[in-house]
């Protein structure tokens, strides 16, 4: 053996490995009422009004590392399950929601400390779980949405999993944790879709939905229409589908609206403006202003 075949042997390359789900995009859940909105997610968790599109009063996209929150002017929309985020600072954090509460009375909006995490409620129900960078659980993200985990039946991760699988060529897979059984399906270089089974009843959808994006993107368009799961052909560069099924039997296991886009997108890998809550302007430094989403190097 050579010098060359010995250091190769050194370096498992499946952890380099990403799949064919290359971008996590934004989740979208309806608020009845964009200012209670912005002052949850921008005073309170201290994340990013987009400056650039959607500034109207209908719509807001709330920047968070690489990753968006969609908040359409609606009846309210309540994901079932938990979206994880992870920012550098949870004392600051919990001092900013300290402050909030007040504004935020007469609604579902809650917040607990408890060790490296912060469980929160937003003013209508979404459960939001902050989490202090952790490089072994998150990689080198400073800021942003590691996780979504959704809610589903028992019996159901197996064969979730065999779906990504084969119709949308991810590398996931099942397990059980001190939370029960999971599937989990690996998205872009530091994020995950999380469907974890619970004997919970679970609410009927309302229509929120998930933003992905795909390399093979005819190849998981082409899996989907044999399968009669296209809901949307929304324009060349983007399409949607809500079920999820078992490849074998066709019985719908748990319905997420994904919307998903190429690599041609034109917004695929759009630059995020992420501010630096801890700035104001009576404690600004110039240069200081934005919000490192990753750990420096080394």
């Amino acid at each position: 053996m050579n010098d060359k075949q010995s250091a190769t042997r050194l370096y498992d390359r499946r952890t380099e490995d990403i799949g064919n789900i290359v971008e996590f995009g934004h989740v979208n859940v309806r608020v009845p009422d964009q200012q209670r909105a912005i002052v949850f997610y921008v005073m309170g968790l201290g994340l990013t009004r987009d400056p650039y599109l959607t500034t109207g009063v209908d719509n807001a996209w709330i920047n968070v590392g690489t990753c968006q929150f969609h908040l359409p002017v609606g009846p309210a929309q309540v994901l079932r399950g938990t979206t994880g985020l992870v920012m550098a600072d949870l004392d600051a954090l919990t001092k900013r929601l300290a402050v909030i509460a007040p504004r935020l009375q007469d609604t579902k909006f809650t917040y607990v400390r408890a060790g490296g995490q912060v469980d929160v409620t937003c003013p209508w129900g979404n459960r939001i779980r902050v989490h202090a960078p952790d490089a072994a659980r998150f990689g080198r993200m400073t800021l942003g949405m590691p996780y979504l985990e959704i809610d589903t039946a028992p019996g159901t991760a197996a064969r979730i999993v065999r779906f990504y699988t084969q119709v949308l060529a991810a590398p996931a897979h099942s397990g059980e944790d001190t939370g029960g059984v999971f599937a989990r399906v690996p998205v872009g270089l530091s994020e995950s879709l999380v469907f974890r089974e619970t004997r919970r009843a679970l609410p009927p959808n309302d229509g929120h939905h998930i933003q992905i994006a795909v390399a093979d993107f005819s190849g998981v368009h082409r899996r989907l229409l044999e399968r009669g799961l296209i809901t949307e052909e929304s324009n060349q560069s983007q399409y949607r589908f809500e079920q999820i099924v078992d490849p074998d039997s066709a019985e719908v296991l748990t319905t997420l609206e994904h919307e998903v886009r190429s690599m041609r997108h034109p917004m695929y890998a759009r630059s995020l403006v992420n501010r630096d809550p801890g700035t104001t302007n009576t404690r600004y430094a110039a240069g200081h202003e934005a919000a490192a989403w990753r750990m420096p190097p080394g």
